[in-house]
């Protein structure tokens, strides 16, 4: 996925807004296993994913707790460090090589600052990343593992074969034993 796709899916904004987003992005390549994010670190950056899978998580009582997966297209992102300046609460670990789009938290600011296109862009960018937060919320709290795990599969069913079993048994707030059962039961 280009960046001009990842913009455009956020929020369609001017030829002339989007050229001057687009140049202050820039590609870079990763490897698996790199973190992006470290829990107590302020991250100083934003990322689009062109190719590739993230996965966000904390550690509780010497277990790592995945909460999130990113894939292509996805915005990865500290919210506490880019909204506040503070440390985040997170780790974000690459799942896989991966390419992404670059652009330092400052500069985009700067860039709202200069544009109100780009502005609104933002405005809509923590808009639908803050629905996304309230959807796996009500999720976690009100669906059955079983039902979680369906959903998953229905919304992102690349996500099975691209992530491995213990990052999705956590994810889901199962052990592996339980995700091995109700996989068994859904085939």
């Amino acid at each position: 996925m280009d960046i001009k796709q990842i913009i455009n899916q956020i929020y369609v904004i001017p030829e002339k807004s989007a050229l001057k987003l687009e140049q202050s992005i820039e590609q870079i390549s990763l490897p698996k296993g790199r973190i992006l994010f470290e829990t107590q670190k302020t991250g100083k950056s934003v990322y689009f994913i062109k190719k590739g899978i993230v996965r966000a998580y904390l550690f509780q009582y010497d277990n790592e707790v995945t909460f999130w997966f990113g894939k292509e297209g996805d915005t990865v992102i500290s919210m506490r460090s880019y909204v506040e300046n503070k440390p985040g609460y997170e780790n974000i670990e690459l799942l896989e090589d991966c390419i992404l789009y670059h652009i330092k938290t400052r500069d985009l600011k700067k860039l709202f600052d200069e544009d109100i296109h780009i502005a609104n862009w933002g405005r809509r960018f923590a808009e639908i990343e803050l629905i996304k937060v309230e959807e796996r919320l009500i999720s976690r709290q009100f669906s059955m593992a079983a039902d979680r795990y369906k959903a998953l599969l229905e919304n992102n069913p690349d996500l099975i074969k691209r992530v491995q079993l213990c990052h999705i048994a956590s994810y889901l707030g199962i052990t592996q034993v339980s995700l091995s059962r109700i996989r068994s039961e859904i085939r």
